[in-house]
């Protein structure tokens, strides 16, 4: 990929974000039905888009709000929905909407007590809490954020009771739901106005950061962090964790340091990431100059994105640490030291998280679960505690209480982030060091994404491909040891492919908002090797392509 001379460099004034014309396109536009790009459109991590783009509109968040409503209602969910959003600027409209909807339907509606911003694992601890030991009158969720998206992004997501990201089954209902609503003209939804809205019998105050706070000791041991006196650096990249990180560090009595407690919906703050634009990714050396400035100050320092889901963590041996060595990390560190958890407590990945967690796993005689990408896959496990840990290469985990009970079902940054500090104080070395050690047992692999030019017919031919479309025998010179276009762990579609050999292999998807395909490919061989295969990959999918007679862009 193409690295913008912009990035990591901070963001001109002229190219931040006009905030009075977002909220006025937001409540100005209304959505064509007719045009894909402004349906209501569920991803993996729930409906996003623009208001300037007309894809995040009043007209969607009160469309899919009531068809939220019904659903709720057709599941017999009667109890509190946990309602949360980050520090977009399009959150807050949105959260106005929603809450206008939410009340007209009569549903017992949960807000934070301090009128401020909620991180999605606070979101998932609080379903899960009020739901523990119940049969009925179960509690859900709903968190408005686009994740790390530029600021002019809006998002909107919804947790069933499980706590996690709701499956496909009901994201595509609420969808479509929502796009008949739009395409009727909003007929059949229920509203009142804001002001009745606040005022209404079912609106609850809920000290989300109380609950959550007060809970951490049950799943990352706060006391050695504490006793062990370890220098924390946090940065909250002006997100909805902002406000979370004082309370931690006051009733837990930790060394730490929040950097910036700034909340400022153009961020104007940041750095550009690798394209130009602003980007809350906390993976992003672009985006993580700040934290990275300061590396040595601290014994260990962290980050989150927006909705605090990820996590990003910078050590003084290596600075800002790759996702997938910091899962290798925590995997290797956890399962030893949580006696706790089940004997048979597997580890998750995502097909396209880096092999280096297969062959630690293996070294400690754990199953190893491969999904598709998306952390819906894990819910039922961690819920069930037949998951101990688990991991995407985008930055987001989650795993067990000590006592081996499910934390959350959502990604949660915030005990990632901690986890490196625990581990820092006991094992007397930062996780950068840590992952050099693995690699003089396992090898140090190369990973990368890149991107590659795909028309919307090609990214169809090949989220439908068949191993047997492809029949090359060798990549990069090895011998193919398996072709795949389903998960080893769940038998469920990846919506691409994944080819492995003995010391690399690659992954091809298509991009869901983009008109191009990821290739996600590692080595252990090295660099050189890795590019040879991404080659290869490319080469590969290229010739698929003109085979189902659809000739590259």
């Amino acid at each position: 990929m193409k690295v913008s001379p912009l990035a990591g460099k901070p963001v001109a004034q002229a190219q931040l974000v006009d905030l009075p014309r977002l909220i006025t396109a937001y409540y100005s536009l209304t959505p064509d039905v007719a045009i894909p790009a402004q349906r209501v459109s569920f991803g993996t991590s729930g409906h996003r888009g623009s208001a300037f783009d007309t894809a995040f509109n009043e007209a969607h968040i009160v469309a899919i709000s009531q068809a939220i409503c019904l659903y709720r209602k057709s599941q017999n969910i009667n109890g509190p929905l946990y309602l949360g959003m980050d520090t977009h600027a399009l959150s807050v409209p949105a959260f106005a909407s929603a809450l206008e909807v939410l009340a007209a339907n009569g549903v017992e509606t949960m807000v934070d007590s301090g009128e401020g911003y909620t991180p999605t694992p606070a979101i998932s601890h609080a379903i899960l809490t009020y739901n523990r030991g119940r049969k009925s009158g179960l509690a859900d969720g709903i968190v408005i954020t686009p994740s790390h998206n530029p600021p002019p992004d809006g998002g909107f997501k919804y947790n069933p009771p499980n706590g996690g990201p709701a499956d496909t089954t009901v994201t595509n209902w609420i969808q479509n739901t929502a796009n008949d609503f739009l395409k009727n003209k909003l007929a059949g939804v229920k509203r009142v106005p804001y002001e009745r809205a606040l005022s209404a019998s079912t609106l609850h105050k809920h000290d989300y950061i109380a609950a959550y706070v007060g809970d951490l000791g049950n799943v990352v041991d706060m006391e050695k962090i504490r006793s062990a006196g370890v220098q924390l650096g946090i940065d909250p990249l002006g997100g909805a964790a902002v406000h979370y990180w004082p309370a931690v560090i006051d009733k837990y009595k930790i060394k730490a340091t929040v950097v910036s407690d700034v909340v400022d919906p153009t961020f104007r703050f940041m750095t550009a990431d690798w394209d130009g634009k602003i980007r809350m990714d906390c993976s992003s050396p672009y985006a993580m100059v700040r934290l990275l400035a300061m590396r040595d100050r601290f014994d260990v320092a962290f980050a989150n994105d927006t909705d605090a889901d990820r996590h990003g963590i910078v050590t003084r041996s290596s600075g800002l640490m790759n996702p997938n060595h910091y899962l290798a990390v925590a995997i290797s560190y956890l399962f030893p030291n949580r006696t706790r958890w089940r004997r048979d407590a597997a580890v998750g990945k995502t097909v396209v998280s880096s092999s280096m967690i297969d062959r630690v796993t293996a070294s400690l005689e754990r199953k190893l679960i491969e999904t598709p990408v998306g952390f819906k896959w894990f819910v039922d496990g961690l819920i069930d505690g037949s998951v101990g840990f688990c991991g995407e290469e985008s930055a987001g985990g989650s795993f067990l209480r000590t006592d081996g009970t499910v934390w959350t079902t959502d990604k949660d940054g915030l005990i990632l982030g901690l986890l490196a500090a625990e581990m820092t104080a006991r094992e007397g070395r930062d996780p950068g060091t840590i992952y050099n050690d693995l690699t003089k047992k396992f090898g140090a692999p190369a990973y990368e994404r890149i991107d590659a030019p795909a028309t919307l017919a090609q990214k169809a031919i090949l989220a439908k491909l068949t191993p047997e479309q492809l029949n090359d025998k060798e990549l990069a010179g090895e011998k193919i040891i398996s072709t795949m276009t389903v998960a080893p762990g769940n038998g469920a579609a990846i919506g691409g492919i994944k080819v492995v050999a003995e010391s690399g292999w690659f992954a091809a998807r298509p991009s869901g908002t983009e008109e191009v395909y990821k290739i996600y490919a590692e080595s252990f061989k090295g660099e050189d090797h890795l590019h040879r295969i991404q080659a290869e990959a490319q080469e590969l999918i290229a010739r698929v392509f003109k085979q189902a007679g659809s000739s590259s862009p």
